[in-house]
């Protein structure tokens, strides 16, 4: 018997992003493909003694329903150290989520109407392009530099398509690595305020900036309440505890609450409780230091080793935090034809094309570079470089694909 699926599920798009994780979690493979932390990096033992502390004095309360807003110690952690980075929030207005991507989904559910004009830089995070399509929300784009989303040409855009949301990852931008200014932060404030536009700043990867100078969020920038923040322990701490959160407007947070209480109820008390327990005695600051320290070691290991081994032709962003180098291919290759070769290879990276909500480009891929080690770049990019030659090389000759490519599929 097959049951019919709403209109909703039959438009869903499955991520690219985790279809590729498949094939690239094969253990002979050196894998750049994830947005994965490293995993040996996670402050293991704090956790531990977190739970077993929570355990040990809070079992009961840990293991019971909680508020939709989450547990106070943790909102009030959260809501300090924001604080202390210039931001105007309270309690009242910071919900704990199930990381980041369910804060993307809630501001989405309270946001946007079927046909709703929603814009974002191209490319941009493909989860959140997923989101808001679930949503059936009219995506439009605007270009995108080095230094971010193109502000200059916001305002036109906005008042041609009816904008009323902006959504952008301004920090250690998913997929390019980019950050944006400070000038184009002021400017697209200016622009959402004159015209009454939400703007969702999505910020995983704020915390770690290992060169460059501080720019403050948008949300520290943002007098007239049309910024709603979105925030992670995923990239700090570790994924598996699914915790996030949201800041912003009184009436939006609420919103967001409701609709998180027909979602989830709340998110998992006994993470909340032990990650709460854990920040009361964890170097927070000492273990980002330590994040930022490697994370920046590993990416500049790749740039050189992009630089040392990449065909001529090729070019790739420099970022100054986060977790992703965005590379552009020569001689317009197209990365999803190079796949197949590179998993010959034992390495794997995303396509591009995926993250493009307006014309697609495939000429681009991801590269992650926070979840290998040095020699493991090093290697990686050795052999990654060995697929482009081939296939440039083949291309100048006039074959579409080289023979072991053909060969791979």
């Amino acid at each position: 018997m097959s049951l019919t699926l709403s209109q909703r599920a039959l438009n869903a798009q499955p991520s690219v992003v985790r279809e590729i994780l498949k094939i690239a979690e094969r253990p002979e493979v050196l894998s750049f493909a994830g947005g994965l932390p490293a995993p040996e990096l996670f402050p293991v033992e704090a956790l531990a003694a977190a739970h077993a502390e929570v355990f040990r004095s809070q079992a009961r309360s840990a293991l019971q329903y909680a508020a939709t807003e989450g547990v106070l110690p943790l909102r009030q952690w959260i809501v300090d150290r924001l604080r202390h980075h210039g931001m105007s929030v309270d309690v009242d207005t910071c919900l704990i989520t199930a990381g980041s991507q369910q804060g993307i989904d809630l501001a989405s559910r309270v946001l946007i109407d079927p046909g709703t004009a929603v814009l974002v830089e191209d490319p941009s995070y493909l989860a959140a392009l997923q989101a808001f399509h679930g949503y059936e929300a009219h995506i439009v784009t605007v270009p995108s530099d080095q230094e971010g989303m193109r502000t200059d040409l916001l305002e036109a855009i906005c008042v041609r398509e009816k904008v009323r949301v902006i959504y952008l990852v301004p920090c250690f931008q998913n997929p390019k690595g980019t950050t944006l200014s400070l000038p184009r932060r002021l400017q697209l404030l200016d622009v959402a305020a004159r015209h009454g536009i939400a703007v969702i700043e999505d910020d995983p990867y704020g915390e770690l900036r290992f060169r460059g100078e501080h720019i403050k969020s948008l949300a520290a920038l943002d007098t007239e309440g049309v910024v709603v923040r979105l925030g992670s322990f995923s990239k700090t701490l570790a994924p598996g505890l699914r915790l996030g959160f949201a800041t912003g407007a009184k009436d939006v947070i609420r919103a967001m609450t409701v609709a998180k209480q027909a979602c989830d109820l709340q998110t998992a008390t006994l993470a909340q409780r032990a990650v709460a327990t854990l920040l009361q005695t964890f170097d927070y600051e000492a273990h980002l230091e330590m994040l930022r320290r490697v994370y920046g070691e590993r990416c500049q290991t790749m740039l050189d080793a992009l630089t040392a081994s990449m065909p001529e032709g090729t070019k790739w962003t420099d970022p100054e935090g986060g977790m992703f180098i965005w590379l552009q291919l020569p001689d317009q290759l197209r990365a999803e034809d190079l796949f197949p070769l590179a998993i010959a290879e034992r390495v794997a990276f995303v396509p591009g094309s995926g993250f493009f909500a307006g014309e697609k480009h495939h000429d681009f891929m991801r590269l992650n570079f926070s979840n290998c080690g040095p020699d493991a770049i090093r290697e990686g990019m050795g052999r990654l470089a060995k697929v482009v030659a081939t296939a440039q090389a083949a291309k100048r000759e006039g074959h579409s694909a080289p023979p072991s490519l053909a060969a791979a599929g």
